[in-house]
């Protein structure tokens, strides 16, 4: 009976653990999302609440002047803000593609792909930066009135996040030339990806509420 029995565990014991060589890994998170996946929507959260407080100013001091009478209507060049709002949004699409391209493990299109969303953002940002040069011809500061004010910080922090994300791409281009981000490390793309696709979707409610809402 001992030997009968030792024999029929034995099977049982081999079979235990062949299940638990085969069962999948545990997620990294009780969500099943990297630690640096829950920190990135972490700080796209704060962002959110940030970006909400500056829109919430403009749209609240936008017709008020302190000082001087330039208004809105008087400064904005509604066709030329929607070329640079194509030109950012379509960065999103280039960004979708190079991390596509990534995952596969086509590095050399992911370099061409990364590399045309940082020129996009760049044009968005020279863009940027004519349209404030123009308004500060036509007598808009960031002194002259509380519009001018709300506005220049608004715009002007949002250019800051893209000229962050620029530099986040050039330096995710760098590497990947060095070699040293393998189609396994894709999530490094992802994470990139979703900072950037925020700060298209951010121009998008702006140029809404601060270009097109009278």
């Amino acid at each position: 009976m001992t030997v009968t029995h030792d024999e029929e565990s034995s099977p049982t014991t081999t079979t235990q653990g062949t299940h638990s060589e085969l069962a999948p890994e545990h997620p990294p998170t009780s969500t099943g999302l990297s630690n640096e996946k829950i920190a990135m929507w972490a700080f796209l959260g704060s962002e959110c609440l940030l970006f909400g407080a500056l829109i919430s100013v403009y749209l609240l001091f936008r017709g008020r002047s302190a000082v001087g009478t330039i208004t809105p209507k008087d400064v904005y060049d509604i066709p030329y803000t929607s070329v640079s709002a194509f030109v950012l949004l379509m960065s999103s699409l280039t960004m979708v593609l190079a991390l596509a391209n990534h995952q596969r493990g086509d590095f050399r299109r992911f370099r061409v792909w990364i590399l045309t969303t940082a020129l996009l953002g760049a044009t968005f940002v020279g863009g940027q930066m004519y349209e404030f040069t123009t308004f500060y011809d036509k007598g808009l500061k960031l002194s002259t009135n509380l519009f001018g004010s709300s506005f220049f910080v608004l715009t002007g922090f949002h250019g800051v996040h893209v000229v962050l994300g620029i530099l986040m791409l050039m330096s995710l281009f760098t590497l990947s030339l060095k070699g040293r981000i393998p189609a396994s490390r894709s999530e490094v793309i992802e994470l990139g990806g979703l900072y950037w696709h925020f700060v298209d979707v951010v121009w998008i409610i702006i140029f809404t509420l601060v270009y097109l809402v009278p």
